[in-house]
């Protein structure tokens, strides 16, 4: 004969099924006997799949505080664990004995706390943000301008004192690094700590002007001075950044005859517009930035020497990502954030093995890759979470290592070669093309085509 339900049962179910909380009960031998939906949807088990089994079949035994319980016969109040690295749960188990006061099993109920988490991280970064803010204003404005650029590395840390110490001077500065690492904003911090933080910071990009209007960028023109100009001339880029800085991005990309006429109005402090013949004086501090090899471009002659040691007067060379990989949780928290006030979007949450998948990238794009990669999960983003999966479906080929170098022939042996001629015959002629293309038994045109190939 079947044993009837009782009212007092039939509620207690209800009550146990209602309830948003995990619940889950175990016998004495850690049998499973009650699983509420509650625990189905926490950890994705259904009740039929493990009612009856041994609750260690399916979780760690270490992590299981009602077999810890079930052991000590000990009481456990809110005790945190993180199931699943989206999840954050508060623990509470209990002994449960009989009429006999024998031990018959336990009870435990996992609270989850994962909203409050993320509410507090929100929290604690607008917290972050307010202190900054009335730090600046304590300071009357004269904070640190490198407060924004983020990192705790000691590659990071020590390039930001470098720039720290020199901004307060007016030295002349070249930041060294790869494409993406930051050169523009280390250069604007420079200017922003320095005493010319009131005038203008001018950035020109030297790789992005077509080599016939450089003139016209850099030092401007007079009124008539070509069909089309304006009638009431223009200044250019140096002009414009008197008593303040001239940033010259790329600067390894700048055509030889404009480096002549940007080394003369360096040394003389002084500048004609095109069609221009009254010089106009400048004081202009310079930041130059690139990502070449300016010493051998100077061995080979496409880049001037005493217009190379003109600007390497004190050198900061930025190190790429993959050199500080343990900025990169710093620098994805700070990023969430900045792209949720540009889209308006609450920043998903980002799971442990996608950051550690984009922790083993190599980041040949440095910190401007990282943020185009952000900001596409954050478009793409409908749950609120980014998992793997979603990071491994944006990222490129996921290189954690350099790829093996091709065994070298015959023909890269000559050029290396030929190279190395080059350079010693531009050297012994102190960069005369024309002598060195008639000690290398070639024409100065042949020259000029294997220097711009090299």
């Amino acid at each position: 004969m079947e044993k009837k339900t009782t009212i007092n049962e039939l509620i207690l179910h209800t009550l146990l099924s209602t309830i948003k909380d995990t619940v889950a009960v175990i016998n004495a031998e850690a049998d499973v006997l009650y699983w509420n939906e509650g625990a189905e949807k926490m950890y994705h088990i259904k009740s039929e799949e493990i009612i009856g089994r041994k609750i260690y079949d399916f979780f760690n035994k270490e992590d299981l505080m009602i077999l810890r319980t079930l052991t000590t016969k000990e009481t456990i109040q809110d005790v945190y664990h993180q199931p699943r690295p989206d999840k954050h749960v508060l623990i509470s188990s209990s002994p449960i004995y009989d009429e006999n006061n024998k031990l018959i099993g336990s009870i435990t109920v996992d609270k989850d706390i994962t909203q409050t988490i993320i509410l507090n991280k929100q929290l604690s970064h607008t917290s972050k943000e307010l202190q900054l803010l009335k730090k600046k204003v304590s300071n009357n404005g004269l904070s640190s301008a490198f407060s924004s650029i983020k990192g705790s590395s000691p590659q990071i840390k020590q390039t930001i004192q470098l720039a720290e110490k020199v901004a307060r001077t007016d030295a002349t500065v070249i930041i060294l690094g790869e494409s993406g690492v930051g050169k523009e904003i280390f250069a604007q911090a420079i200017h922003e700590q320095s005493l010319r933080r009131k005038n203008n910071f001018i950035p020109i990009n030297c790789g992005a002007i077509p080599e016939t209007l450089f003139e016209n960028e850099l030092f401007g023109y007079e009124r008539g001075a070509y069909t089309g100009a304006s009638k009431h001339g223009k200044p250019g880029k140096i002009e414009l950044a008197d008593n303040g800085t001239l940033f010259l991005d790329e600067v390894g990309e700048l055509p030889l005859d404009m480096q002549v006429k940007l080394l003369r109005a360096l040394q003389e402090n002084k500048i004609y517009r095109i069609g221009g013949t009254v010089p106009r004086p400048i004081n202009v501090r310079i930041i130059a930035a690139t990502n070449r090899d300016l010493q051998q471009m100077v061995n080979i002659g496409t880049f001037r020497a005493d217009l190379f040691y003109r600007l390497n007067v004190f050198p900061i060379s930025i190190p790429p990502l993959r050199e500080r990989i343990n900025d990169i949780p710093d620098l994805i928290y700070d990023f969430l954030y900045t792209l949720r006030e540009k889209h308006q979007k609450t920043p998903p949450i980002l799971h442990q093995d996608a950051l550690d998948y984009m922790m083993t990238y190599h980041w040949p794009g440095n910190v401007r890759e990282l943020l185009n990669i952000l900001e596409r999960l954050v478009i793409l983003n409908e749950t609120g979470e980014i998992n793997v999966s979603d990071v491994i479906q944006v990222l490129p080929i996921h290189e954690t290592t350099p790829a093996p170098s091709t065994p070298r022939t015959f023909l890269d042996e000559k050029e290396d070669l030929e190279e190395k001629r080059m350079i010693e015959a531009l050297h012994s002629t102190y960069g005369n093309k024309t002598a060195a293309a008639q000690i290398l038994g070639m024409s100065r045109a042949t020259l000029y085509k294997k220097i711009k190939k090299t």
